[in-house]
């Protein structure tokens, strides 16, 4: 799975004709969510082509081949969606894949490392890192006043952060949690 990349994860069975809601993990579903499109499909990777799809409230509701019943759909219920990493689209200057993000090292210009990237929140234009270092995790807005250099290459996005957002945006690390 380490040249898959995570688009999104169907929510549940939607009807009777064999249709599931699919929660995006992408932030362009209208590309990823089409027909024709081929997902690999749960931990199995089994491939599914998309025959059907359409938006409501800003998910896809999806018909994929072979999948004809209520049964079938809910069977998929939970299953997460994969594409191959070289199906993804070139992006702008600027802008950057989540998985790219996740496990670089984030460094302050001033106090050193704050720890790794775990997740990245929010839509293309309001996005924050989710920082966890050893004893707290941050959340750092992914904006270019404070995400100063990113290098997914080398895994580092260096920050300048100001005077207090650490402290603002910092919580505990929960028990158990790595």
């Amino acid at each position: 799975m380490e040249d898959l990349v995570l688009v999104g994860r169907i929510a549940r069975a939607h009807g009777n004709k064999g249709q599931v809601i699919v929660n995006t993990d992408t932030d362009f579903p209208d590309e990823r969510f089409r027909p024709g499109e081929v997902m690999l499909v749960g931990a199995a990777a089994t491939p599914r082509t998309i025959r059907d799809v359409r938006f409501q409230q800003g998910r896809p509701i999806v018909t994929f081949d072979g999948v004809e019943s209520m049964d079938d759909a809910e069977a998929l219920a939970g299953s997460e969606l994969w594409i191959p990493s070289d199906r993804q689209e070139p992006l702008p200057p600027g802008t950057f894949y989540h998985h790219d993000l996740i496990g670089c090292e984030v460094r302050d210009s001033k106090a050193g490392v704050i720890g790794r990237v775990t997740a990245v929140e929010g839509t293309m234009e309001m996005s924050r890192l989710v920082v966890e270092g050893p004893d707290l995790e941050v959340l750092i807005p992914l904006v270019a006043e404070i995400c100063t250099s990113i290098d997914t290459t080398a895994r580092e996005v260096s920050v300048t952060v100001p005077d207090g957002l650490i402290e603002l945006n910092e919580t505990a690390k929960k028990p158990g949690r790595r």
